[in-house]
């Protein structure tokens, strides 16, 4: 059976960071990688036995690359530390791991709006790639939205982890600034035209508003995220 470390970059997580390694220790090595916290997220990961190193912020795609980098082993899962390993899913991984055919696999992700469980808006399954030989795969060096790349074919798991996205309004906010800034493609003409369609593409082909007063929260947010990448200039990152 392969060993698997779980690595999961921080930044002042006291506030997730505990569950998040509780629902990792099934792993043979959980890695944090932390960036500078000034509160208790350090200390409650080597309480709990985690492995921790420092790596000065370096853009999502670097950071989490230096954290698999890092890894004692081979086989990696990459967890955010708002993010859970379910119990069903660290039943599949391991036994993934006994004999890997992919070199990479993709994750069903269940996101958490508001409290609430979103299927819709386009966010459910929300796979992505976070089991993988480090070998064989690497993360893209993307400031933000960072994403994994594989020399071969990728196989895909059938259980989801939780990822508590947003707890309020404020908080999702407070986020989208910082990620359209971290993104930003000043285009007039875009600013204009695609904060509509990315509403109507999450509210009404996406299905959003099944997913009720929620549902529009989500696709009206996000529509002002498109229009704030794309209003703000280069020289605010």
């Amino acid at each position: 059976m392969e060993k698997l470390t779980v690595v999961i970059i921080t930044f002042n997580s006291e506030k997730y960071i505990k569950n998040a390694i509780k629902s990792a220790s099934f792993a043979d090595e959980v890695l944090i990688l932390d960036s500078g916290s000034s509160d208790k997220t350090l200390d409650v990961a080597k309480s709990l036995g985690a492995r921790v190193e420092y790596q000065k912020w370096l853009g999502f795609g670097k950071q989490k690359q230096k954290a698999v980098d890092l890894a004692k082993n081979r086989w990696v899962f990459v967890l955010d530390s708002d993010e859970r390993i379910t119990e069903n899913l660290q039943i599949e991984i391991n036994e993934i791991l006994k004999n890997p055919k992919f070199e990479a696999y993709e994750v069903p992700r269940l996101n958490y709006f508001f409290g609430k469980p979103i299927r819709y808006c386009g966010l459910y399954p929300d796979k992505t790639i976070r089991l993988f030989d480090k070998e064989k795969a690497h993360f893209t060096q993307d400031e933000v939205h960072e994403k994994v790349v594989t020399q071969g074919k990728t196989g895909s798991l059938k259980n989801h982890m939780i990822h508590l996205a947003y707890e309020s309004v404020e908080e999702f906010i407070s986020k989208q600034n910082r990620y359209s800034s971290l993104g930003a493609k000043p285009n007039k003409l875009k600013a204009l035209i695609n904060p509509f369609w990315t509403f109507f593409k999450i509210y009404f082909l996406k299905l959003g508003f099944l997913d009720g007063w929620e549902g529009f929260l989500i696709a009206r947010l996000y529509s002002q995220y498109t229009f704030w990448k794309y209003v703000k200039s280069k020289k605010e990152l």
